[in-house]
């Protein structure tokens, strides 16, 4: 099994292009299932979940084509779905247990085909994520659901889905996609409430509009769709991963740099910019390039508490917290989203941070110094996290279970590797 081996080596400095952002294409790829015509996607970042959701396709019939360009250090960044040859609404456990956002072809086939059996997902272990926000939203637009043998199965009640008032008990993101692409070929209107209001949220909206959907309101906490007898074929550009751009960041701002982002989408990104330049970074934002200068100082800690968009993402809060363990005070991480996401702090502990965790609050004193040493990745975030504490640690870091870093990171250590840092990945 690979791992990743990485050395400190002092401040990063450079340029590094930002890929198209893991949580925005995987649901757009799953909405090309809502027209027979084909579906071209750019900016696709060459992710093992891409992959996985590839198969997804193909294994319900659909045809699947790429297109290799060469973007910053390599994207696979054309992907034309065809959906008019899929012949089956079944999405196996087989693929749907290795990543949770296969759920999301369960709105688009039952739209579109009136049925849909889609194995409840698997996924990393940060922590509890119910479908059953899911399943209300469908039944919501007149299906039928019963979950039996480990398959959702939904089955539209007339000819199509039938629009709703529907208001989400909790903030879901993955629910809001659902419903919303089970909305756009729905007979009537559809108003979604309490809806998540994420960027790739909008995307996803963005695109299906250019496919021929009437929907107003999204990035807000409010949907409406007008429902269409039909989608058609388009092309629609992945916005840009703020997650991705962020962990750049955070990584110039630990080892007192200075780097710029290319292809970025600043204004995705206020929380956890506001939060860098508490931590001391001065931050000059020029059209999709971010810059950050640390000037050569040590960061200052930060107090975070994770919330739904437009408050600080759950998805970054690894991140800040290797910051915090070498920041100069004491910061103190608030995780409200996943109740398992603190899985990370015993392998920075290994590494020599001083953390203490009491429920969803984490601690953390910085030191002056972390000290390299074998650690393992426990899900996506943390094993950036990781990768991050050994860019800054004396000695070296070696990285385990980095399947996981692969899900979301498009050759991070490529990129690292164009910034000056010492990161290879090894066997």
């Amino acid at each position: 099994m690979q791992k990743i081996l990485v050395t400190g080596n002092g401040p990063l400095h450079g340029e590094v292009a930002v890929s198209g952002a893991k949580n925005a294409v995987l649901p757009i790829l799953c909405a090309t299932l809502l027209t027979e015509e084909p579906v071209t996607i750019r900016n696709v970042p060459n992710l093992h979940d891409v992959q996985t959701t590839r198969k997804v396709l193909e294994g319900l019939g659909a045809k699947v084509t790429t297109d290799e360009k060469v973007f910053g250090t390599g994207l696979e960044s054309f992907m034309t779905v065809d959906s008019s040859t899929v012949n089956s609404h079944i999405a196996p456990y087989e693929l749907v247990k290795t990543m949770r956002a296969s759920v999301l072809v369960l709105g688009p086939l039952l739209a579109r085909y009136g049925e849909a059996e889609v194995s409840l997902p698997g996924g990393c272990a940060i922590g509890s994520r119910p479908v059953d926000l899911h399943i209300k939203a469908m039944q919501s637009l007149g299906a039928e659901v019963v979950v039996e043998h480990g398959f959702i199965k939904a089955k539209a009640k007339g000819a199509r889905l039938v629009g709703a008032h529907h208001s989400f008990d909790i903030v879901s993101v993955g629910a809001t996609e659902n419903a919303l692409m089970a909305a756009v070929l729905a007979e009537g209107t559809t108003i979604l409430d309490n809806a998540a209001m994420e960027p790739e949220i909008v995307d996803l909206a963005d695109c299906l509009i250019a496919m021929g959907a009437s929907i107003i309101g999204h990035g807000t906490s409010r949907i409406e769709i007008h429902g269409v007898e039909s989608l058609h074929g388009a092309t629609h550009d992945v916005v840009a991963d703020r997650i991705e751009c962020g962990t750049f960041l955070v990584a110039a701002a630990m080892s007192r740099g200075k780097i710029t982002t290319t292809h970025s989408r600043p204004e995705t990104m206020d929380a956890v910019l506001d939060k860098l330049r508490e931590a001391g970074a001065e931050i000059t934002i020029e059209g999709d390039r971010i810059t950050l200068d640390m000037k050569g100082q040590r960061p200052k800690a930060v107090d975070v508490t994770t919330a739904v968009h437009p408050a600080f993402p759950t998805d970054m809060q690894a991140q800040f917290m290797a910051l915090n363990c070498i920041a100069e005070g004491v910061g103190i991480i608030r995780e409200n989203i996943f109740e398992n996401r603190f899985m990370h702090v015993s392998e920075l502990q290994r590494l020599g941070a001083d953390i203490k965790v009491e429920g969803h609050t984490a601690i953390v004193r910085g030191v002056d110094q972390l000290s390299g040493a074998p650690v393992m990745a426990t899900d996506l975030r943390a094993s950036a996290s990781l990768i991050l504490a050994g860019l800054v640690a004396d000695g070296e870091t070696l990285v385990d279970r980095i399947y996981h870093l692969d899900r979301g990171y498009e050759n991070i250590e490529a990129k690292l590797q164009g910034l000056g840092a010492k990161i290879k990945r090894v066997d």
